[in-house]
């Protein structure tokens, strides 16, 4: 390349033209750059069309774990390095005279476009492939396939959505088998089957749901298990939850927001029309959140609406043991003579993993979570533990270890012949725990104080236990509407 620009005349066309490329290289390069965390982070290629807005996710993610000041200087500093970078492609790709300090800007310019220029030669080192997956125009080639996939992907989604049932306000008998009783879906980040069936995890979590299975019995309670298969893994958690709740196959951003500005009911919904009350207790939700008055819940306890007085752990605003105190102090308890169905977000076995907290016994002593503060400076630091991908995994499985933990307590105290739990997976962590080709199924466990509504989760796809079943293909999260209302219907 810098051979073709030196046989050009030195003009002002030569000179922009100079600057474009050399501009399009640097672009180019972060694209590259970008799939590939796409790919680590998320286990899918990037998708420029949609996931630029995910940019503000991110910073909050590293201002959790990396700390404000490099959240903060991140984005001028990377700005500021790719003008950079670009100045100095130009000045080497500009045709020019040999002056006496030219070869420094030469020199330097020639490394890095080269540095640049790896992603063109991945296919033939399989060190960069490694790193880089893909070659950097195959990535830009694969970005305008997305740009026109995505240009019809709304057409499609109306098609879909025109093709199954969108309410069930007329379904005779609407989930009467329930027979009033309160409904509470926990949905418990990151907990996907690779932390069953990866034997990196499973010695830690697989004990724990034996454990579980134990205690739900000495407690009078049922328990079946399942599993269901998410259209993501590794992030966008409320894709998951969506395409449980609404039956729709929700793999990417711009299917949620076309749902969201659709009139289609979901699952909260038929909740309603069957008389209960409905509430979202998502501690996750630090934002403004009007997603959650659009989908109808009747309450919504984000984290500026719940009392809590301890400290956040990282990403993590409230440990999973305080919020299932929450919901059965301050949500359960309400005045209001409907039954509730709750989605409930448990957030402990997010991303970084650390510190990892210990149950408190006596729930009585929980309160406002003040008693939490006692792991205010506990654990690594998340930039000290991230360098060490073992003790990443290792913190994985403590994490949803914890997680269960909590659940099983929390059901061992609260579960009555009043209440049906459900404690699901939203989706796999990323493949830096999984690996590259784990399924994207996630556990379900089914908690209830009546076996007889057990049954038709038994007849889908669950079985008796803390464990599911490995010889049974799991159906997909946007089948489990449908199947609920239908199954827990009065025929």
């Amino acid at each position: 390349m810098v051979g073709l620009f030196a046989l050009l005349p030195r003009r002002r066309w030569t000179r922009l033209f100079a600057k474009l490329t050399a501009f399009a290289v640097v672009v180019l390069a972060i694209v590259v750059l970008a799939d590939t965390v796409a790919r680590q982070s998320l286990a899918r290629p990037l998708n420029l069309y949609l996931d630029v807005r995910l940019l503000s996710a991110v910073l909050g993610l590293l201002r959790s774990t990396a700390g404000a000041l490099v959240a903060t200087l991140i984005v001028p500093s990377a700005l500021l390095g790719a003008g950079l970078l670009t100045w100095l492609l130009a000045r080497l790709l500009e045709p020019t005279e040999m002056g006496h300090s030219s070869w420094i800007v030469r020199a330097t310019g020639a490394t890095l476009i080269v540095l640049s220029g790896l992603g063109l030669l991945a296919e033939k080192a399989p060190w960069i492939r490694h790193r880089m997956d893909h070659p950097a125009l195959g990535v830009a080639t694969q970005q305008i396939r997305h740009f026109g996939r995505m240009l019809n992907e709304r057409s499609r989604f109306e098609a879909e959505m025109a093709a199954s049932r969108a309410s069930y306000s007329d379904q005779p008998g609407l989930l009467k088998r329930l027979d009033g009783r309160d409904v509470v879906f926990g949905f418990v980040e990151s907990y996907g089957m690779s932390a069953i069936t990866d034997p990196r995890y499973a010695n830690v979590v697989v004990p724990r749901l034996h454990t579980l299975t134990r205690r739900m019995a000495s407690a009078g309670l049922y328990l079946a298990t399942g599993a269901l298969v998410a259209p993501i893994q590794g992030g966008q958690s409320w894709l998951g939850r969506g395409s449980l709740l609404s039956g729709l196959w929700l793999d990417n951003q711009l299917r949620y927001d076309l749902l969201l500005a659709s009139p289609r009911e979901t699952l909260i919904d038929d909740f309603r029309h069957a008389g209960y009350r409905t509430a979202a207790l998502l501690p996750a939700i630090t934002l403004a959140w009007p997603e959650g008055e659009r989908l109808g819940y009747d309450e919504i306890y984000a984290h500026k609406d719940i009392d809590y007085a301890g400290p956040a752990f990282n990403w993590v605003t409230m440990p999973d043991q305080f919020t299932w105190s929450y919901l059965e102090q301050r949500i359960r308890r309400d005045d209001d003579s409907r039954p509730l169905f709750a989605e409930v977000g448990l957030i402990s076995s997010h991303a970084p993993w650390t510190p990892i907290l210990t149950l408190l016994d006596d729930w009585s002593t929980i309160g406002n979570g003040a008693a939490f503060s006692r792991w205010e400076n506990a654990g690594e630091r998340p930039v000290d533990l991230w360098r060490d991908h073992d003790r990443v995994r290792e913190n994985y499985a403590l994490s949803i270890d914890y997680a269960i933990q909590a659940a099983t307590a929390y059901a061992e105290r609260y579960v009555d012949d009043r209440t049906l739990l459900l404690v699901l997976g939203d989706h796999q962590p990323a493949p830096i725990i999984t690996g590259q080709d784990a399924s994207r199924a996630s556990p379900v466990h089914v908690i209830t104080a009546d076996p007889a509504l057990l049954e038709p989760f038994l007849e889908w796809a669950f079985v008796e236990g803390g464990l599911p079943d490995p010889n049974r293909a799991p159906p997909r999260m946007d089948a489990f509407r449908d199947w609920f209302v239908s199954a827990l219907s009065a025929p």
